[in-house]
């Protein structure tokens, strides 16, 4: 499996790429990564060094992995944040180039822009999500305030975010599986002390549920949509892909929380990406 990553950096900590990069390496797939910033650190630890990269400087990678050939065999597109919205544009320059080579190719667009009711996102990058990167997506994996925005509607219950996981699948890449995993849902149906996943698919709704554990894990959303993606290519089953993936991360959460660690623990879990030891189930919804 081949899959081109284009998102984040950051030496210390797993977010972005470092957080997408390991997990596929470790199930065996070829990552070609293509990092759209370059930090020491995440920005939410506070202080930090490095750049976000430009446009120009995406788009000339794209443009050289093309010339290189590298967009034979590739089997998917994993896009993640982005500093400025001329970047989108080189994202999908980058997927019309191997959907080229590869026409069975699949974006999978984590439209990163905010979250608990707050953007972190430069402006004019949520427009780009919502008129240009919806249309031409096949998978999308936003979080439940990336859902309501790409939508436009509240996402207060689970019927909310059914309607607005239905919404943007109508808009999505007709050619597509036109799939939408909400990384993370607190509706009004959820249960004090657990976290709901939503998975829609061209075979329904369902719903994952795991436990909510105290803290903030930077970086859970990015391994999540990485292990997605590979899952679903590997099986062509998105439920399974998802309860796969849902498993996995939620065993490296499990060990991050329990050695208090303030990075997720990427590397010494990482047999949880091949076995997580947790079994979780999609119930139809």
């Amino acid at each position: 499996m081949k899959i081109l990553s284009i998102q984040s950096w950051v030496a210390s900590g797993h977010v972005g790429n470092a957080a997408a990069m390991f997990p596929l390496q470790r199930l065996g797939a070829e990552v070609m990564a293509i990092h759209t910033a370059q930090l020491s650190n995440h920005p939410g630890h506070g202080a930090f060094t490095g750049r976000m990269a430009t446009a120009e400087e995406v788009a000339a990678l794209v443009e050289g992995l093309a010339a290189h050939g590298a967009f034979a065999g590739c089997d998917a597109v994993l896009s993640g944040y982005i500093g400025e919205q001329g970047i989108g544009g080189a994202i999908l320059d980058a997927v019309a180039g191997v959907r080229a080579a590869n026409p069975a190719a699949l974006w999978c667009c984590d439209p990163v822009m905010g979250d608990d009711g707050r953007f972190y996102v430069r402006p004019g990058i949520a427009e780009f999500f919502a008129a240009r990167a919806v249309p031409a997506a096949d998978i999308l994996v936003p979080n439940q305030f990336e859902l309501a925005t790409l939508a436009g509607v509240g996402c207060t219950t689970l019927a909310d975010a059914k309607t607005a996981c239905a919404a943007l699948q109508a808009r999505m890449r007709p050619a597509g599986p036109r799939i939408v995993l909400v990384s993370s849902l607190r509706a009004a149906e959820t249960p004090d002390g657990a976290l709901d996943m939503l998975l829609a698919a061209p075979a329904g709704f369902f719903v994952l549920r795991t436990k909510l554990l105290p803290g903030k894990f930077n970086g859970a959303g990015d391994t999540l949509a990485a292990l997605f993606l590979f899952h679903l290519l590997a099986t062509q089953d998105a439920e399974s892909a998802a309860t796969r993936a849902a498993a996995s991360v939620a065993a490296l959460l499990r060990r991050t929380r329990r050695e208090n660690s303030v990075e997720l623990l990427t590397v010494a879990a990482q047999q949880a990406f091949v076995a997580p030891g947790i079994c979780l189930h999609a119930t139809p919804s």
